[in-house]
């Protein structure tokens, strides 16, 4: 039994905030703290990301959030950490950044996917369940071999982004099956890193040992160091545990647990999953990661193309240097004035662009003097929901099996009552909206009572009918809408490589003319 008092804490990393926060031993969240994830240069390929300043942050909010339980009469169990899966974060063998880290959100090595032969891409995927793609660590590592090779030199680990903060807060590189297999570098038959996602990039096998030893998500990997403890006034030796990649974290946090549940997070990435058994022949989709639950996994299509969108939107609707945007709950608002359709406006969500289509941009098609900020609002919500039946569509496609409950959303299309109505109109399906703020935070703390052996019951979800969405009189409107949605999408590409070609193209400023 734990005293009514213990708590765990989990530690959510996104590519846009960061955020601690701790829960009770029925999964009550008890406090929570956030700060901006720090990144050092965004550009339209380029997204890095300053790992001290990252590594800071963290210390940062688990001292703020260790004075908040002190407080409150709450004493924590243990620390979990979750973070945005791909990337790289590349580190020495004292486990210091020997560079910027690469955020998954990363192009820059796409020229190196494409130069993979697609029958070797096809055995990547038998193998691992996921597909090669630009932000994948092997990928960025042949990248930095090329580019930058004094850093691959140094590099002695090649972390995630939540294996970089747990090395930080233990002193210990690790690495779990989630992150990992969602890297396409697990066997799943073997459950050993498999080297045929360094050969496909040209890489040796050998640089499979500048991958961390694998750890369950729950297997405590040491203890809090004496510097992070004096730096938060959490306790030394407090137990962290190996954590989970953000999008399995949030699916356990929304409750999908068991085979055939379906969780659609929208949040700065689209993340659709369904929990599948974790054998071969996986389902054809871009990622699958391993479950804590060793018999299942979570197929996924994802993609940077969902709430980020609104987050756009909101910075471009204010005066050039102001530094806030116009609040999200303000153009939701805005954008439930409008009727289904936008009139006539439609939006294509790549602002961010996309795995599968590399030169996309974020685009208006439609638009005309009728429109006004709620209609773009509106636009833009639809679009997200629309992406997210195309990439939902591909995993149902890919063979993986879906039980009859309804479809669990989270992130800020459940918070919003009308953006729920339209996932469950364009999607056709019932959604259940899971509210609770910080699923990726209560995800991975969720697997701290087993870990420490305080409890092995999982913690429970409203499943209440009261936040069940069914689809509505606009069902049949989004469905006509789908139909032009995809006519367009399928049509965009030579006019998004052109776009790109412009933007990148670099121009001299015309000469003055003798007339001037």
């Amino acid at each position: 039994m734990t005293n009514l008092a213990t708590c765990y804490i989990g530690v959510d990393v996104g590519l846009t905030a960061s955020k601690a926060a701790a829960f009770d031993a029925e999964g009550r969240e008890v406090g929570v703290v956030h700060a901006r994830t720090p990144r050092t240069s965004v550009t339209a390929h380029r997204h890095d990301v300053d790992m001290t300043g990252l590594a800071d942050t963290v210390v940062s909010l688990l001292g703020d959030l260790a004075g908040k339980l002190a407080a409150d009469g709450y004493t924590p169990a243990g620390i979990g950490v979750a973070a945005h899966g791909n990337g790289l974060y590349p580190v020495d063998a004292s486990l210091r950044p020997v560079g910027p880290a690469i955020a998954s959100s990363d192009s820059r090595a796409q020229h190196i996917v494409d130069a993979i032969e697609p029958e070797a891409a096809r055995r990547l995927a038998a193998e691992t369940g996921s597909i090669p793609w630009a932000a994948q660590p092997s990928v960025l590592l042949r990248w930095l071999h090329d580019a930058e090779p004094e850093a691959y030199a140094a590099t002695r680990w090649a972390l995630s982004c939540k294996d970089w903060v747990t090395s930080q807060l233990t002193g210990v590189p690790s690495a779990d099956y989630s992150d990992a297999s969602a890297f396409g570098m697990v066997a799943l038959d073997t459950r050993q890193y498999t080297p045929t996602a360094l050969e496909l990039v040209g890489l040796p096998a050998s640089d499979l040992d500048r991958f961390p030893p694998l750890r369950e998500s729950g297997q405590v990997v040491a203890g809090l160091s004496a510097r992070v403890a004096e730096l938060t006034g959490l306790p030394e030796g407090l137990p962290v545990i190996a954590g989970c990649m953000d999008c399995v974290a949030a699916t356990l946090g929304a409750g999908g647990r068991a085979q055939g549940d379906v969780t659609i997070i929208v949040g700065t990435w689209a993340i659709n999953g369904v929990v599948v058994p974790a054998a071969t022949p996986a389902p054809e989709v871009t990622l699958s990661a391993l479950m804590p639950d060793s018999g299942t996994m979570l197929a996924m299509e994802v993609a940077p193309t969902s709430a980020a969108n609104l987050d756009w939107l909101s910075t471009a609707s204010v005066p050039h240097r102001a530094t806030a945007g116009v609040p999200a709950a303000d153009l939701l608002a805005e954008a439930a004035t409008v009727a289904p359709g936008a009139d006539g406006l439609l939006f294509l969500p790549f602002v961010n662009g996309a795995p599968e289509h590399p030169a996309a941009s974020g685009t208006f098609l439609g638009i005309s003097a009728v429109h006004r900020r709620g209609h773009l609002t509106r636009a833009v919500i639809e679009g997200v929901a629309q992406y997210h039946r195309v990439q939902l569509d591909r995993v149902l496609a890919s063979g993986a099996d879906v039980g009859d409950r309804p479809w669990r959303l989270a992130g800020g299309g459940a918070r919003s009552e009308v953006w729920a109505q339209i996932f469950a109109d364009v999607l056709g399906r019932p959604v259940r909206r899971q509210l609770t703020s910080e699923l990726g935070a209560r995800g991975v703390a969720s697997l701290l009572p087993a870990a420490l052996g305080h409890s092995d019951v999982p913690w429970s979800v409203s499943d209440t009918d009261d936040l069940c969405v069914r689809p509505g009189p606009a069902r049949e409107a989004y469905v006509r809408q789908a139909e032009v949605f995809d006519r367009c999408l399928a049509g965009m590409s030579a006019a998004w490589s052109e776009v790109e070609r412009y933007r990148t193209a670099g121009f001299e400023p015309a000469p003055a003319s003798d007339g001037r």
